[in-house]
């Protein structure tokens, strides 16, 4: 039984109308804004002077604005847009198949495959993208990757065949084509159109994209959670951004995340990805990887009107209601750290996890930041490798070491589409992962909203207010409330506990 309710439909037309006219940045990506004299759809952030309102017309996705025949607008550029994180998020059947549209399944399969992915039939699966997005998938999938063109168009110099490419066309023909259809002009002049670049791409200069949010976003607390968390080597967490070493030993590159300059005075909701030495085929992946990194696709809005009714965690809401849930890089990685974890503090845990890559992550030449040197091991190089002398005990290096085996095997994986149930069942039938790890996985690894490790004693200790604690099921029962949201609740949770003990938390049983 899945966890997530449906989505929400498009906002009221009165609350889209005084969202629009106030240009509220917390809507932004909820709906568009059409504009039928002009042909053009537009964020509800958009600086234009505001249209007259028998003129517009709203639409809940950008897909569907593009589907009735409106163009982007080049002033607010829709592609800045966060997603909705209703519909991106959760096991719903239309949040799992948008997932892995946004992986780019549809690039390389039919729409009869991404059907059978979430186990419906391609005619209904059509059916409910038309009722709840307003475009079917086909449409989803070329509206992101045409947007995600002109993103790279408009903000790089990246040469027009590149672009291409990252945007999944492997024609330039092709994409020029049905970016001319689409759009009614050529790549070429749209790039004529922005702000005066180089001619020529200097290859020592990053590629520095914006990726927008929803406010409120409290980007300094996912920095303090992640460098408590920061593996030597394999990256860097200063008090301004997150850096790490991506790719692969034959083609590495490294990433910088930080604040948008001017974000921090509300101008600008967005944060700064440089990145370094990626290949174009890689660029839409990593971006993908980043905004579930970094949460910014989440509504504070919907979570905080789900997560406030309960008096507990209510005032935490409100001291800080931007936090969002961090996640992690890679799935492999949070794993080999959640089971190196249990029953350690955080510092041991990433001691410990440090010393494993030191050993056996893939040493790189980047010029990157000091100390950025090796990309953290596979799962080939831990389903062998020797981690005798590490300060790991013989029953974690050998969940380790069964954990690499069976993602090699296919026996587990993160893909996309999973349910929270599917994907914890799957975890837990493994030797050395309880109930407490596959959550904490879900969490971290996925970004689920609603995974919930309701055997951890911080949780359990946080509602009672008297040092005692509740046991698993009576935690569940109450947090049972907080659906589909419960992920949100956990890290308000911790982040208080943290607060209040000066020390790191996640102490397990």
């Amino acid at each position: 039984m899945s966890s997530a309710p449906s989505p929400a439909a498009l906002p009221d037309p009165r609350v889209c109308e005084r969202a629009r006219l106030s240009r509220d940045a917390r809507f932004d990506g909820l709906f568009f804004t059409a504009v039928r004299s002009t042909g053009i759809y537009c964020r509800p952030v958009c600086p234009a002077p505001a249209p007259r309102p028998e003129n517009v017309d709203y639409y809940r996705s950008a897909a569907a604005a593009e589907s009735a025949g409106f163009r982007p607008c080049l002033r607010c550029r829709p592609e800045l847009a966060p997603g909705d994180g209703a519909w991106r998020r959760g096991d719903e059947t239309v949040a799992r198949a948008l997932k892995l549209i946004d992986q780019g399944f549809l690039a390389e399969s039919t729409l009869a495959d991404l059907a059978a992915r979430v186990h419906l039939g391609e005619r209904q699966l059509r059916r409910l993208f038309v009722e709840r997005l307003g475009a079917a998938p086909i449409g989803v999938h070329g509206t992101r990757r045409l947007l995600f063109a002109k993103q790279l168009l408009t903000e790089t110099t990246l040469p027009v065949t590149e672009v291409a490419l990252a945007a999944g066309f492997s024609s330039l023909r092709r994409f020029n084509a049905t970016f001319l259809d689409a759009y009614r002009m050529a790549p070429r002049e749209l790039r004529r159109r922005t702000p005066a670049e180089p001619a020529v791409r200097d290859a020592s200069q990053p590629l520095v994209l914006k990726l927008g949010y929803r406010p409120p976003y409290e980007f300094g607390a996912m920095l303090d959670f992640l460098r408590g968390r920061a593996l030597p080597g394999v990256e860097t967490v200063d008090t301004r951004s997150y850096a790490r070493v991506v790719g692969t030993p034959q083609s590495p590159g490294w990433l910088r995340v930080s604040a948008w300059p001017g974000s921090r005075g509300g101008r600008i909701h967005a944060l700064k990805l440089e990145l370094h030495g990626a290949a174009p085929t890689q660029l839409a992946g990593i971006v993908a990887r980043v905004r579930r990194m970094f949460d910014l696709d989440a509504d504070p809005r919907a979570i905080a009107a789900a997560l406030s009714a309960d008096p507990q965690l209510q005032p935490l809401l409100k001291k800080h209601p931007g936090l969002r849930l961090p996640s992690g890089w890679d799935g492999f990685e949070i794993a080999v750290r959640a089971i190196i974890g249990q029953q350690v503090s955080v510092a041991a845990a990433r001691t410990l996890t440090t010393r494993v890559a030191q050993r056996h992550g893939r040493p790189v030449a980047i010029a990157g930041p000091d100390g950025l040197d090796r990309l953290f091991p596979e799962p080939v190089a831990l389903a062998t490798g020797d981690l005798e002398g590490l300060g790991l005990t013989g029953a974690r290096a050998a969940t380790v070491r069964a954990v690499a085996v069976a993602l090699l095997e296919g026996r587990v994986d993160f893909r996309a589409e999973q349910t929270l149930d599917e994907f914890t069942d799957s975890w837990s039938a493994l030797p050395g992962i309880g109930p407490w790890t596959a959550h904490y996985l879900a969490l971290r690894a996925l970004g689920h909203p609603d995974a919930f490790p309701a055997e951890d004693l911080v949780l359990q200790r946080a509602l009672t207010g008297d040092g005692s604690r509740l046991g698993a099921r009576q935690l569940r029962q109450h947090a049972e409330a907080w659906r589909p949201w419960r992920g949100y609740a956990v890290i308000h949770l911790w982040r208080d506990a943290m607060a209040a003990a000066h020390v790191p938390v996640e102490k397990k049983r």
